[in-house]
């Protein structure tokens, strides 16, 4: 069975272009795509990260280094980043060129291509039988290998065929969580972690 996308509901760059808090909050409710060959596989974006140039949590604080080289594009971009020596995170970069800004995508729920999601993962069948499905996403590391999204994926832009990310209905207010960012020291106490309430998929429920 073929998933119909339509064209006319992908993002455009005037969304990416907003300032980076706005983003992050209208990011929540949206479908990210990725086509892998003739494989599609769909999320809906339930957790996201706002990062700013003043923010000392931010990669590009310092200004711009290789690693952070894409930040300082224009909004529009996927931002993939090694950490811990073992994981990959995606980020969409925002705001204008020059800004070195963007948006950690903390978690999604899985809506197409759950089982090619399985086995990017690496989990196995008995394991996902026995309940295990709410884990596949729900984490920036998780959700970048269940996409298959790694060093090859930086500096992709989010208006081409095989990543993009469509409109869809926007999250209440009252179903719209905020609380600090997580994992962080610098700036911490900062209320830039927007998620759905009472999604499953959500890396941490508070």
């Amino acid at each position: 069975m073929t998933t119909r996308i339509p064209q006319s509901n992908r993002l455009p760059r005037s969304f990416f272009l907003q300032p980076t808090l706005r983003v992050a909050r209208q990011l929540l409710g949206k479908l990210f795509v990725r086509r892998v060959g003739k494989k599609i596989l769909i999320g809906k974006i339930v957790e996201t990260e706002a990062y700013k140039n003043n923010d000392p949590a931010c990669h590009a604080y310092k200004g711009r280094t290789p690693r952070t080289e894409v930040m300082f594009w224009e909004g529009g971009f996927l931002y993939v980043y090694f950490t811990y020596g073992m994981h990959f995170c995606t980020c969409v970069v925002s705001h204008r060129a020059g800004r070195g800004e963007a948006v950690l995508i903390r978690a999604v729920e899985p809506i197409v291509g759950l089982e090619v999601m399985r086995k990017n993962r690496d989990i196995p069948l008995n394991q996902w039988n026995n309940g295990t499905m709410n884990q596949l996403t729900n984490g920036p590391a998780k959700f970048s290998k269940a996409f298959g999204l790694a060093k090859n994926q930086n500096g992709l832009s989010l208006l081409d065929d095989e990543l993009f990310i469509l409109d869809a209905e926007p999250i209440p207010p009252s179903q719209t969580g905020i609380s600090s960012r997580i994992g962080i020291t610098s700036a911490a106490e900062k209320q830039w972690r927007f998620f759905v309430r009472g999604n499953e998929w959500v890396s941490r429920k508070s």
